[in-house]
C-alpha cells in the first residue's frame, strides 16, 4: 500500500545465499566476466542544478543558502535528443518486480458495487519507481514478467514510452497479466481486489533468467542501485528469482533499495506478510516504509517511538531507513543521526503512488551521491526533493501520468520556500 502524500558504501561481497535459503540460484555464467566498476560521483557531470535551497522549519520559513546538492541529470530525459546515447553514461538504477492492470471506477469516491464503468490504469510499484526516476532525468531499466497478452504489451510499451529500458520484460504464454480492481471509497480508504492466481509475474523462474535474461541481468551487475518491493516474495518461483537477483547485485556491489508493498489481500495472512517482508530486511542498504506499514511490522508498538524503530527495524548493515508519514513528511534514521523533514501540503486528489514517487525522487539523487547517508545536510535536501515528488503525484490521477518531471518538483519547492 502506498503512502498518502506525497553510497561509496561499505558493501559486503558475501553472497546472500550463505544466509538465505535460496532453492535455485542464478547460474555460474552470470558471475563470469570482469568485476563491476562502480560508478563514482563525477564532479564534471553536467545537468540541471538548483540555484539554491532554503533551510526549512515546521512553518516553512527559511533563509536562502547555496546549493549543496547537485543533480547529475538533465531536467527531462524525454526532451533530451541524445537521451539514448547518453543513458549509457549515466549511473543505472534497475527496478525488479511486478506490473499489472488496475481497473478503476470512472466516478470518484465510490465502491465497486456502486459503479458500472471502469477505466484502465497501468501500474506496478517498482515500475512506477523506474518511470518516476526516468521522468526526473535518470537512467532506469525494469526486470519482470507479464502475460503474453494485450495488457502485457501495454505495460511493456508504457515503460519504453517513458524512457525506461524494457528489454528485461518477459512474456508468459501460460498465464495472464495481473488484473486488480481499485477504488477510493468515500472515506478516502483504498479498496483493492486482485485477480492473479496465478498471474504471469508469479511464474518468473530462475532458469528463465539463465536462458532469456543473460543480457538483461548484466544491467544488474552494472547497476549502481537495485530497487525492489515485496510482492514477488509471496510465492515460489518468483521468490527464488527475487533472492537470486539480490544475490547477484550484492556480490557486484550495488546499493540495495527496498520499499515493501504491504498489499494484505495478496498475502495468506497478516503474519505471513510480516514474515515475508522481514525475511530480506537485514540484507538491504536503503529501506522505505510508510507509517501504516510500520504499525504491522512492529506488532502493536508505537510507530512514532524512535527507540522502538531503532530496536526493531534498524539493523547493522542498514545505511538509511525512511518512514513516510503522508502530508507530515518523513523520518530518517542512519547510524550517525536521525530526524524529520516536513512534507508539502497540497490539495490531494488520489494518494495512490505517492510512496513510489517519493522513493523514485530520492534514488534519482542517491545514484549520483551514494554517500549521502553520511551527510545529514545533503540528505535533508534530498528528502525535501523526494517529499515534493510525492506531493505532486497526489494532485493527479492514474499514478504514472501523475509522476512529475523535475521542473514540476522545483516549482512546488520554490513556491513554499518563497512563501
Amino acid at each position: 500500500m502506498t503512502d498518502q502524500y506525497y553510497g561509496e558504501t561499505a558493501f559486503s561481497t558475501r553472497p546472500l545465499t550463505s544466509a538465505i535459503n535460496t532453492p535455485t540460484l542464478l547460474p555460474k555464467q552470470l558471475f563470469s566476466g570482469p568485476p563491476l566498476e562502480r560508478v563514482a560521483t563525477n564532479p564534471k557531470m553536467t545537468g540541471c542544478c538548483f540555484p539554491g535551497l532554503l533551510d526549512r522549519s515546521r512553518n516553512r520559513r527559511g533563509t536562502f543558502r547555496p546549493l549543496y546538492l547537485e543533480f547529475a541529470y538533465s531536467s527531462n530525459a524525454k526532451d533530451n535528443v541524445h537521451w539514448k546515447r547518453e543513458s549509457d553514461k549515466r549511473p543505472l538504477i534497475v527496478c525488479f518486480g511486478e506490473m499489472m492492470i488496475n481497473l478503476v471506477p470512472t466516478v470518484s469516491r465510490v465502491s465497486f458495487a456502486d459503479t458500472s464503468t471502469f477505466k484502465i490504469i497501468l501500474v506496478g510499484a517498482t515500475a512506477n519507481v523506474a518511470i518516476g526516476i526516468s521522468r526526473l532525468g535518470g537512467s532506469t531499466a525494469f526486470i519482470g514478467k507479464v502475460g503474453n497478452d494485450e495488457f502485457g504489451y501495454m505495460l511493456s510499451d508504457i515503460l519504453k514510452q517513458n524512457g525506461v529500458d524494457n528489454s528485461g520484460v518477459l512474456f508468459d504464454d501460460n498465464a495472464r497479466t495481473t488484473l486488480a480492481f481499485y477504488a477510493l471509497k468515500r472515506d478516502g480508504q483504498a479498496e483493492f481486489m486482485f485477480y492473479r492466481n496465478p498471474s504471469a509475474d508469479m511464474l518468473l523462474h530462475p532458469e528463465e533468467i539463465d536462458l532469456s535474461l543473460i543480457k538483461k541481468v548484466t544491467y544488474v551487475v552494472h547497476a549502481t542501485i537495485l530497487h525492489y518491493g515485496s510482492t514477488s516474495l509471496i510465492k515460489e518461483p518468483s521468490r527464488s528469482v527475487h533472492l537470486a537477483i539480490m544475490n547477484v547485485a550484492k556480490v557486484f556491489g550495488c546499493i540495495l533499495s527496498y520499499a515493501p508493498n504491504l498489499a494484505l489481500p495478496l498475502w495468506p495472512s497478516k503474519g505471513a506478510a510480516r514474515k515475508g517482508i522481514m525475511s530480506i530486511w537485514n540484507y538491504t542498504d536503503i529501506i522505505k516504509v510508510s507509517v501504516d506499514e510500520i504499525r504491522i511490522l512492529i506488532e502493536g508498538d508505537d510507530p512514532y517511538d524512535d527507540n522502538v524503530i531503532m530496536k526493531k527495524l534498524y539493523h547493522y548493515n542498514l545505511k538509511l531507513l525512511l518512514i513516510t508519514e503522508g502530508a507530515r513528511g518523513c523520518r530518517y534514521y542512519t547510524k550517525a543521526f536521525k530526524g524529520w523533514v516536513a512534507g508539502f501540503e497540497v490539495e490531494a486528489v488520489d494518494p495512490t503512488g505517492a510512496g513510489d514517487s517519493f522513493i523514485g525522487g530520492l534514488l534519482s539523487i542517491v545514484v549520483a551521491h551514494n554517500q549521502i547517508y553520511k551527510d545529514e545536510k545533503r540528505l535533508r535536501e534530498a528528502l525535501d526533493f523526494a517529499n515534493a515528488c510525492g506531493a505532486f503525484t497526489v494532485t493527479g490521477r492514474g499514478i504514472i501520468p501523475a509522476l512529475p518531471q523535475k521542473d514540476a518538483v522545483l516549482r512546488i519547492m520554490f513556491s513554499y520556500f518563497n512563501s
